[in-house]
């Protein structure tokens, strides 16, 4: 996929319009974004659901309230005439979001897209252009949704993303689990494994291009590491009379930290993902599972017992003491370091609900965003800002589904059903 941009008169950041995310009770900002304007046959479908996908990208974030088309009073029906900003004014539209799509030879497409501050009637940035393959179109929207998403909040954006997780089918006594995965809001679902054996704690690399992944099919659990364009994979290690689980990649993509079992005793190991011995990282005498690595690959954080109840402890990536960093009431575990580095995800059980929260690095600030039957293993979107989890419902007929929430834990949502253990992929390049 190709991008461009061309120079227009543009405002600069501070005279425009401005979300402060600092602020929990930030009200959602009104937008319009008319259907994209078609500059060619063939290219209405594709105009018209770029500017859905793009829209409910924006809407989903929960800080963009959407106007409704029968709302608009004109319309726009040329890229390149002038906004109206009179007309958008009237119906208390903030932002607009304009753009156009034409198609040429071997299935390409071009997507344009500007956007306007409506009560300054000024362009907020440079327009962009987009050129790929008609079969990348959802890509394309959520590239323009990320640019007014960052140009009107000032931070990264998250929707041209994917999630890796395990995909549920079947009664809750006799679940069918595959590694699948999908775009962040479900879309675009694929199968990387098949439904024959057990498979658990799906993980993406730093890059995105590979997801390390525990399996039951030999009878015992193993890390396998999958390529997830070719769908090839191979096992990461194999010590006869041992289980290995819980693996999760360095920030650099060159090692991964993961959970084995030798006898009664569950330790932290890191290697290489070339191979090689194996380095101990813990020698209690308990159980050390759930490692995350900090974004600067100094630290790791991991759930152990080893104080009688299951807490969140931080210690050197290469070893040695260990810090306790939770002291609420009831037990915490699947700890997973925020990418900014300010905060860490984990997972709450207290008096019979379990809990998705966050803290700060050192177990101060905590704060619990959900509470349900069964809420667990949060994931991180790329920019910090979104947290993914699995949420299980009570009963014989009970199901997981795909949730996420923000670190306000305001705007919580169903993202897909018949799924668990997601991992957030970095933004896609």
């Amino acid at each position: 996929m190709l991008v461009g941009a061309w120079a227009t008169a543009a405002t600069s950041q501070s005279d425009v319009l401005f979300l402060d995310l600092s602020n929990p009770n930030v009200e959602p900002m009104p937008f319009a974004a008319p259907d994209f304007v078609a500059e060619t046959a063939g290219a209405d479908q594709y105009a018209a659901d770029l500017s859905r996908v793009l829209a409910a990208d924006l809407t989903n974030s929960g800080l963009f309230r959407e106007i409704s088309k029968d709302a608009f009073i004109s319309n726009i029906t040329n890229f390149d005439s002038p906004v109206q900003f009179a007309d958008w004014k009237a119906i208390n539209a903030q932002a607009l979001v304009t753009g156009s799509v034409s198609t040429a030879g071997d299935n390409q497409i071009v997507v344009k897209f500007r956007l306007f501050d409506v009560f300054s009637e000024q362009q907020l940035g440079e327009g962009l252009q987009f050129v790929g393959s008609t079969d990348g179109w959802r890509r394309m929207a959520h590239k323009v949704a990320d640019a007014v998403y960052s140009r009107i909040t000032g931070e990264g954006g998250y929707f041209d993303s994917r999630v890796v997780y395990v995909s549920e089918s079947g009664p809750k006594n006799a679940r069918q689990k595959r590694i699948a995965i999908m775009d962040y809001d479900g879309e675009n679902n694929q199968f990387l494994t098949t439904d024959q054996s057990i498979v658990l704690a799906p993980r993406f690399s730093p890059n995105g291009n590979r997801v390390i992944y525990t399996s039951y099919e030999t009878g015992f659990p193993k890390i396998y590491v999958l390529d997830v364009g070719t769908v090839s994979r191979q096992v990461l290690q194999d010590q006869p009379g041992t289980m290995s689980f819980a693996p999760r990649f360095a920030p650099d993509g060159n090692s991964v930290v993961y959970s084995l079992t030798t006898g009664s005793n569950t330790d932290l190991y890191k290697m290489s993902i070339a191979g090689g011995a194996p380095q101990q990282l813990t020698s209690d005498p308990t159980i050390e599972t759930a490692p995350s690595f900090s974004p600067d690959g100094s630290q790791i954080v991991f759930e152990s017992d080893r104080s009688g109840t299951q807490q969140l402890y931080v210690m050197s990536a290469n070893g040695g003491e260990a810090t306790r960093i939770s002291f609420g009431q009831g037990r915490y575990g699947t700890p997973v370091w925020s990418p900014r580095g300010d905060l860490i995800a984990f997972t709450k059980q207290n008096r019979g609900r379990f809990h998705i929260g966050v803290m700060n690095t050192d177990g101060s600030g905590e704060r619990l965003l959900t509470a349900s039957f069964l809420d667990e293993g949060p994931t991180w979107s790329p920019n910090g800002r979104v947290i993914m989890f699995t949420r299980e419902t009570s009963g014989e007929g009970g199901a997981s589904t795909l949730h996420s929430v923000d670190i306000s834990g305001r705007n919580l949502r169903a993202v897909r059903q018949g799924g668990s253990d997601p991992s957030w992929s970095p933004l896609l390049k």
